[in-house]
């Protein structure tokens, strides 16, 4: 944890991650808007680190390509760092992600981060047909993430690789002449990615945002066990959290309902569907099976008052012994707001940074 000037422990650092929802109101195009207006206050603010999302074939979020949208945010952009949270290795070849990265690297050095997970992000279907229609690719995939993980750093580094084919040694390179390389992260809710993070000096992030729970022992398993590399020496992780900051923790609540039935209708079977506003919300309460779920959601969450989010992030990185805390800002927004914005969600960011 960082210490102010008083010797007091202070904020830890924040970054941002961005599902880039869409909301009832809008479409893609403005969701993707509100985002790269999102992604300019954070900016603006000083934040750390603004990573995007992998996921397919939902109402609700646009980010389907995280390549694509760090380009446009790294680009709409002057210092915070931009990155994948993360993408879904298994559905891409890993050359095809090197490459990606690379390109990024090389446009906006010093600024990309490579955030790699191992699930799929989406259904069924959107896997198959990602993977080329064949039966069995994606499970293969699966299989090979490790191995996928070495490619895409291999292919990525300056002096590539040299591979034999027909009989003759030939280079191959992620992208001409490179100066610098992203900065690859593995990415988890469970102790996979945690134990392959540490045997590979990785550094390693767990979506205490979605999992809610085994955050402690997944950590505590790639301190104990981190293997150092010449990159990273020592271990390295944080946390994400969702978030929702208003002047009242009752504004607060408010502003995050809609999240929160978006999360029970993905836990429980329901229809997905587009994020609805918060008046929608509020004429649709939350059934009453369901009540202690969401109740539950909210006690993980941190959706309070400014002074009050401030010290929940503070605790929460203390109790994890983290310096960095990715807040996922889960306000929703009021019938009337434009639609290629997310006043609550850049508000969230700025109450934070203030309290600071």
């Amino acid at each position: 944890m960082r210490s102010d000037a008083a010797g007091g422990v202070s904020l830890p650092i924040l970054s941002v991650l961005d599902l880039v929802p869409v909301r009832t109101d809008q479409t893609s195009a403005d969701a993707v808007a509100a985002s790269r207006s999102l992604a300019q206050v954070a900016d603006g603010l000083g934040l750390h680190r603004y990573w995007v999302a992998e996921h397919h074939n939902m109402p609700a979020v646009a980010a389907t390509n995280p390549p694509v949208l760090i380009a446009m945010l790294a680009a709409a952009t002057t210092q915070i760092r931009v990155g994948s949270g993360g993408v879904m290795l298994p559905n891409h070849e890993p050359l095809v992600i090197a490459e990606q990265f690379a390109l990024l690297e090389a446009a906006f050095p010093g600024r990309i981060d490579l955030g790699i997970g191992r699930a799929p992000g989406t259904d069924m279907l959107t896997r198959y047909v990602l993977r080329g229609g064949a039966t069995t690719a994606a499970d293969d995939a699966v299989a090979q993430f490790p191995q996928y993980v070495s490619d895409v750093a291999t292919l990525m580094h300056p002096e590539g690789v040299e591979m034999s084919v027909g009989g003759r040694r030939e280079p191959l390179r992620a992208t001409p002449s490179a100066a610098s390389v992203p900065m690859i992260w593995l990415l988890g809710s469970s102790d996979y990615s945690a134990r392959l993070a540490a045997a590979r000096g990785l550094p390693y992030v767990f979506a205490h945002h979605f999992a809610g729970q085994g955050t402690a022992e997944a950590l505590n398993l790639y301190r104990s066990t981190y293997q150092p590399s010449e990159e990273h020496p020592e271990p390295r992780t944080f946390l994400t959290a969702n978030v929702a900051v208003a002047e009242t923790a009752d504004e607060a609540r408010r502003l995050a309902l809609p999240q929160v039935q978006a999360m029970i209708a993905l836990r429980t079977g329901g229809r997905l569907a587009a994020q609805r506003l918060i008046e929608e919300a509020e004429a649709h309460p939350v059934a009453a099976a369901h009540e202690s779920l969401a109740e539950a959601m909210l006690r993980r969450w941190i959706v309070d008052a400014p002074a009050a989010a401030r010290d929940r992030i503070t605790a929460l990185a203390a109790e994890f012994d983290v310096d960095e805390v990715m807040v996922h800002p889960v306000a929703g927004a009021f019938s009337g707001t434009p639609a290629q914005s997310a006043p609550a969600r850049e508000e969230t960011l700025r109450l934070l940074a203030a309290t600071s």
